[in-house]
């Protein structure tokens, strides 16, 4: 990266927290990315934007790429600016979690959207969440490029399906924390060697509260998930009982 694209991605982080959170939360944010921000207290700056320009001035190139990338954040050569979020997330502030699935289980990803609500989990469900009139692929790189984290919800077929397979890959060269949710079928492929959470006939309400709790275990998604938690932009919910999820 060259000097210049530095500066000017640093800038564009800067800014886009400083439209997000308070000093506080943009504290708390730097410590969920294990970026020391203890050198620059908060009394020394009347900007939230100055603040985070000279806390990462010192944060490595790579660091700062992945910030970017997690705030949505692009950089095409000089230019660098925010990406735009689907329908369903904007103008929320509850934790952004992209649901991978099959079309044909469509309702049992619709219906974990629903569980998750109640813990500040904004679920994305393509087949339900994107309009008729909106571009249905723009829409769900939409949704990869700013979620906070992934489900993948494998039920049998997941992993032939050409879709979920990008999604699952856009998903690991983000960096992002994948949750693999075994409901018939056993993951493959990157995401194979690592423990998925099993059904065991447990509820979409107890398969939800295991998410939150994995989300809020992992470094890379506590932070975010505690901000999201602390908006307290509760909403509510209503599942189907006659689905035997």
């Amino acid at each position: 990266m060259r000097p210049s694209e530095r500066l000017k991605l640093i800038e564009a982080v800067a800014v886009e927290l400083q439209k997000r959170w308070t000093f506080v939360e943009i504290d708390h944010y730097f410590d969920a990315c294990q970026v020391d921000h203890r050198a620059h207290p908060h009394g020394n700056y009347g900007s939230k934007r100055v603040y985070a320009q000279s806390v990462l001035s010192s944060v490595s190139n790579n660091r700062i790429q992945t910030i970017a990338a997690d705030l949505g954040i692009i950089q095409d050569g000089a230019t660098v600016g925010p990406v735009e979020q689907p329908q369903n997330w904007r103008d929320t502030k509850r934790f952004r979690l992209f649901i991978s699935h099959i079309s044909a289980d469509k309702l049992i990803a619709t219906r974990l959207k629903d569980a998750l609500a109640i813990h500040e989990i904004a679920g994305f469900v393509a087949h339900e969440d994107i309009q008729p009139t909106l571009a249905w692929q723009d829409e769900i790189e939409r949704g990869l490029r700013t979620m906070d984290a992934m489900v993948a919800v494998h039920t049998k077929g997941f992993s032939a399906s050409f879709w979920t397979q990008q999604e699952i890959g856009f998903a690991l060269g983000r960096g992002v924390k994948v949750i693999s949710f075994k409901y018939g079928e056993d993951p493959t492929g990157f995401i194979g060697k690592h423990q998925a959470l099993p059904r065991l006939r447990r509820s979409a309400e107890e398969i939800a509260a295991e998410i939150d709790r994995l989300l809020a275990a992992d470094p890379r998604t506590a932070g975010r998930l505690k901000e999201a938690k602390s908006a307290k932009s509760f909403a509510s919910f209503d599942l189907d009982e006659d689905v035997p999820f």
